[in-house]
């Protein structure tokens, strides 16, 4: 039997706007694949929120910051 490797899930991610965007059809549902159950360590909003860094909710886990996203 071949054993997959868990996911983990980012510890913000019940409360990041992120989530929101994506349930609301504004983002790819990519950004929460890539990032809040993936590679979540990589994302700059993780990075600043374990800083204590205030950021933008339109601010996507790449560090781009998107007018439009509101």
């Amino acid at each position: 039997m071949i054993k997959m490797k868990e996911k983990k899930v980012c510890k913000w991610f019940s409360i990041c706007p992120i989530r929101r965007f994506v349930e609301e059809g504004k983002l790819s549902k990519h950004w929460i694949e890539d990032y809040c159950m993936g590679e979540y360590k990589e994302c700059m909003r993780y990075k600043l929120e374990a800083k204590g860094i205030p950021h933008p909710d339109n601010m996507l886990p790449n560090g781009e910051i998107k007018a439009d996203l509101k």
